[in-house]
C-alpha cells in the first residue's frame, strides 16, 4: 500500500489525518516542521506528501520547492488555511498537484489522495521507439526520465517534464493551453492558464539556445503552443 507523508504543525490535525490515512490502509508518516518533512521525505521517499504552507521554520512553499530541486516526483497535495489566489498559483508554479484549503471535507480529501496516487501509479512515460528523444542538443531518455542538453543534466520539475511530453506526442500539431491543463495538470478548474505559460517558459530557459527566440518550444498566437524538433 502507498506511503504518505503528512507535514502538519498543528498536531491534533496531523494525528487526524494519520488516523483516516491508516484507516484507509495506507502506511503513514508524520513532520510537524518544514526542516523535519524534507528529512522525512528524504528518508522514506513517499509515495504523496501532504503539505502544510505555514510551517514553522521552513515554510511549505520552501519545502515545494526543495523537494522538486531534489528531484522529488511523489504528487504533493496542499493542505492549508491560506486560500489566496496568489497562494494557488504560487503552490501550482513550484509543481503541487492539488490544493485544498481548510476548513475540508475529509472524504473529499481521501478521494482527492486516492486521485493523485491513482495517477501517479498510472502515468505513462513517453515512449519512443530509440527510448530518447532528441532535438538541437538535448537529449530526453525516457526510461529514466532524464534530460540533458549538451552532455549536462538538466534538472525539471515533474509537470515541466510531463509539459515537454505532452508536446512531443503531438508530433507538432497545436496544443490550446486548456488541453495541456486537461492533460498535465488533470482539468483541474482552479489551475490558472498561465501556470501552462510559467512551465513552457521553464522549458525555453533550460532547453532552448535563445529563450527569447525559441526554436523548439513554439507560441501559436491566441491558441497554444507546439513543439518544433
Amino acid at each position: 500500500m502507498a506511503h504518505i507523508l503528512v507535514v502538519e504543525d498543528n498536531v491534533e490535525l496531523a494525528a487526524g489525518l494519520r488516523h483516516n490515512l491508516e484507516l484507509e490502509g495506507y502506511t503513514v508518516d508524520v513532520a510537524h516542521d518544514g526542516a523535519a518533512g524534507l528529512s522525512r521525505a528524504e528518508r522514506v521517499r513517499p509515495d504523496l506528501i501532504v503539505l502544510d504552507l505555514m510551517l514553522p521554520g521552513v515554510d511549505g512553499f520552501q519545502v515545494l520547492e526543495r523537494l522538486r530541486a531534489a528531484g522529488h516526483v511523489a504528487p504533493v497535495l496542499i493542505l492549508s488555511a491560506r486560500g489566496d489566489e496568489a497562494d494557488k498559483v504560487r503552490g501550482f508554479r513550484l509543481d503541487a498537484d492539488q490544493y485544498v484549503t481548510k476548513p475540508f471535507r475529509l472524504l473529499e480529501l481521501l478521494e482527492r489522495v486516492k486521485a493523485l496516487l491513482r495517477r501517479a501509479q498510472a502515468r505513462p512515460a513517453l515512449q519512443e521507439s530509440s527510448g530518447s528523444i532528441r532535438f538541437g542538443d538535448v537529449t530526453v531518455d525516457t526510461a529514466s526520465q532524464t534530460t540533458m542538453r549538451g552532455g549536462e543534466v538538466v534538472p525539471l520539475t515533474p509537470k515541466a517534464y510531463q509539459l515537454l511530453c505532452a508536446l512531443v506526442r503531438r508530433h507538432g500539431a497545436v496544443a490550446t493551453r486548456q488541453e495541456l491543463l486537461r492533460e498535465v495538470w488533470r482539468h483541474r478548474a482552479l489551475v490558472p492558464t498561465r501556470t501552462v505559460d510559467s512551465h513552457i517558459a521553464e522549458l525555453r530557459r533550460k532547453l532552448e539556445a535563445d529563450p527569447a527566440s525559441p526554436r523548439h518550444f513554439i507560441t501559436v498566437w491566441k491558441v497554444g503552443y507546439r513543439f518544433e524538433p
